[in-house]
């Protein structure tokens, strides 16, 4: 077992792991960090080199982390402390921590997220190993490899921006891509639920994940059009939901979009699955972030940590109030943090992010 003080990490220690092996960092992935560092990447621009990893054809990685000085000023990281990134994408909020000397373990489900982390973080050397899983998921795999305990545990949620940029992921209604949005390799593709999911289900997807007015319309739609053919491509079934509306600020298929990548990626029952468990993983006075972009993920963790930060539970038949017997943490914000004027000018997809902290008792 590791313990968190004065640890440092073995990159050797995960070799001999099937699971975690390191010959996927050998994918030639050339990538641009957000502070455009990387010469490489840049030179490839200038001679439209094509970029490419072992799951598709891939643009220059970039990607700004958001709230990325409010969350490091509540994580603390420090020389000694280990933290756990559940959502690796660019690397950007683990490059700071990094950089404040702390160690880094992450996971992420992203082959080309994880091939770009490796070789924009290869410099901190042994204070830095990742390895591909999904975050609810990874308790299970940190505690192959040793690791129980941490000082700090942040959770970037929701899409990356390269995975929206890159067509062939089939994240945006902009771009023709295949209808997949899958955040990893494996499991089923939105083009699975579109043209596979009865009508009742597309409605409770578009209703509950999308929070989507026309939900009944829409899938009513969609089940008529699959009849005659399958739909496949990104601007298929947006060209579908768009038929007849008047166009405004937003696109009608917007929210249809957002409900089956969360249902693709089952990121509700993700999140839902993994706050008690790194709650749980969380050192005395460890501390916790979660960056949410949409209003269903931010409610569960602010009732998570509000639940968890209570120090009395209380009924209206009791006579008073007692200890609570699930308190975790000390009482925490009441309210979440977002983005200022500044961050919001240069990172416009900023603009739905919130950010909610605990700190263990």
């Amino acid at each position: 077992m590791r313990h968190v003080t004065g640890c440092r990490l073995q990159v050797a220690d995960l070799q001999d792991q099937k699971r975690f092996s390191t010959t996927d960092s050998q994918l030639l992935v050339q990538s641009c960090s957000s502070k455009g560092r990387d010469t490489n990447c840049e030179a490839a621009l200038r001679s439209n080199t094509p970029v490419t990893c072992n799951l598709q054809p891939v643009a220059c990685f970039s990607h700004i982390p958001v709230l990325a000085r409010e969350t490091i000023e509540f994580l603390q990281p420090a020389p000694g402390k280990i933290f756990f990134d559940g959502t690796l994408g660019g690397g950007g909020h683990a490059e700071l921590l990094l950089e404040a000397g702390a160690s880094v373990v992450a996971c992420d489900r992203d082959p080309a997220a994880l091939a770009h982390a490796r070789e924009r973080l290869a410099r901190f050397g042994d204070r830095f190993i990742c390895f591909e899983s999904n975050y609810a998921e990874a308790a299970t795999h940190l505690a192959e490899i040793g690791f129980f305990q941490f000082n700090g545990i942040l959770l970037d949620l929701g899409v990356s921006s390269h995975q929206l940029d890159t067509p062939e992921r089939g994240f945006s209604f902009q771009k023709e891509g295949p209808l997949d949005m899958r955040m990893g390799r494996s499991g089923r593709t939105a083009a699975d639920i579109v043209n596979r999911a009865d009508l009742a289900e597309l409605v409770k997807i578009f209703r509950e994940y999308g929070e989507e007015p026309r939900a009944m319309a829409f899938a009513t739609r969609i089940v008529r059009e699959r009849q005659h053919q399958d739909i496949t491509t990104t601007s298929q079934l947006a060209s579908l939901l768009a038929q007849g509306l008047p166009s405004g600020p937003r696109h009608p298929a917007t929210r249809v979009f957002q409900a089956l990548r969360m249902a693709v990626n089952e990121e509700m029952q993700s999140l839902e699955k993994a706050l008690p468990r790194f709650a749980a993983m969380l050192a005395p006075e460890g501390r916790f972030a979660v960056i949410t972009f949409h209003s269903l993920e931010d409610r569960v963790v602010k009732h998570f940590f509000k639940k968890h930060a209570a120090a009395e539970i209380d009924d209206p038949t009791w006579s008073a109030p007692k200890p609570n017997p699930e308190q975790l943490f000390h009482p925490s914000l009441p309210h979440s943090i977002v983005a200022g004027t500044a961050e919001l000018l240069s990172n416009r997809r900023a603009r739905s992010a919130r950010l909610r902290m605990a700190k263990r008792i």
